[in-house]
Formats: structure tokens, C-alpha cells, sequence
């Protein structure tokens, strides 16, 4: 993967720049490009999405889907376990040009018992999380973003969300394991921060 060496003035930039580059594929005959958004927790990656998709609705007129990774994990132990579950029911499905069926995680239950989705296509999909960029997932994307903020920021940014940092810790050592072994920040096209 080349990354890119644009620089953004801010992420109101950026998600300009992506919505662009996603409108442009969709006018180019892309029917669902693919963007996927990565980042250690904190980073910002839900927020980004949110204005890409709010974006792309108001210059594309139709409305792509997200796909959020917190509803992919099995729990606070799940990383690995929702990026193995977004490659299986979500990426390999797209791969083969068939439509994509998963079941949400519920975390108050701690099962997979949540609602179904679907995904089949006709609109760009955006996936973000922690995970979301991994070496399956990358082959199948069009377009790979990393965010990368730091540690204080991203750890306020926690606090602000969870109300805690009961589980910082131990989401942050799973974090450096998958990151280590999938370099996802080196398969990214566009790296901000």
C-alpha cells in the first residue's frame, strides 16, 4: 500500500477529501466502494465516519452504511474476535460479490444476541474500529485510513465516553498485539494525525 503524503489542515478536511474521493468512485461506476477507518481507541474514528456519511448524503444523495466494529467484538476481550467476525460475515461475503449478514454483539447481555444486519451494497460502505484494518480486510477496501492521536488525548477522549478507565488498560494491551501483528498503519493508503 502507498501511503499518502497530503496533509490536512483538520478532520473537517479530511472528510471532505474522503467524500469526495468516495463520490468520485461512485460516479466512476464503484457501485459500494469500501472505506475503512482504523485507529487505536480514542482516535477518533467514529466521529470521522459520522461526517463522511452525513457528507456523502448531502453531496451524493444517498446515505452509505457504517459499520461500527464496538458492535463486532465480543466484549471487552474481543478484538481479535470482532475482526475475525467482520472478515468472515461482512468481507469475505463482499469479496465473493454476495451480500453480507452479521449479528450485532449485545454488551449487556455478553453474547451474540443482538440484532441482524445486512449489507448489499448499491452504496459505499464505511467500516470503523479498532480492527477494521487488518490484512484480509485491506485486499477488499478501496479506501484504508489510520488515525493516529496521542496517548492523553486519546485517553481524555475515553473518559469522556466510558466514564471510566476500568477497561483502558486492558483494551490497550490488546490494541498493541493486533496492531503488532497486522501492522495496520502500514496497510493504510492515508495516514492523519
Amino acid at each position: 500500500m502507498t501511503q499518502s503524503t497530503q496533509e490536512f489542515a483538520d478532520s473537517a478536511a479530511l472528510a471532505q477529501y474522503l467524500v469526495d474521493k468516495l463520490v468520485g468512485m461512485v460516479d466512476e461506476g464503484v457501485a459500494s466502494p469500501i472505506l475503512l477507518i482504523d485507529g487505536r481507541a480514542g482516535s477518533g474514528k467514529s466521529t470521522l465516519a459520522d461526517a463522511v456519511q452525513r457528507g456523502f448524503f448531502k453531496q451524493g444523495e444517498s446515505l452509505p452504511r457504517v459499520i461500527h466494529m464496538d458492535d463486532l467484538y465480543q466484549g471487552w476481550d474481543g478484538l481479535d474476535a470482532g475482526a475475525d467476525y467482520l472478515n468472515r460475515f461482512v468481507i469475505a461475503p463482499l469479496k465473493r460479490r454476495e451480500g453480507a449478514s452479521w449479528q450485532e454483539w449485545d454488551w449487556s447481555a455478553d453474547e451474540r444476541s443482538g440484532q441482524w444486519r445486512e449489507f448489499r451494497g448499491g452504496t459505499p460502505l464505511i467500516i470503523e474500529g479498532c480492527g477494521a484494518l487488518n490484512g484480509v480486510s485491506a485486499e477488499a477496501a478501496d479506501i484504508r485510513l489510520w488515525l493516529e492521536v496521542g496517548d492523553d488525548v486519546r485517553h481524555e477522549r475515553w473518559l469522556a465516553r466510558e466514564g471510566n478507565d476500568e477497561f483502558w488498560g486492558r483494551w490497550a494491551a490488546q490494541e498493541v498485539e493486533f496492531y503488532a501483528r497486522e501492522k495496520s498503519a502500514e496497510l493504510a493508503d492515508i495516514v492523519f494525525g
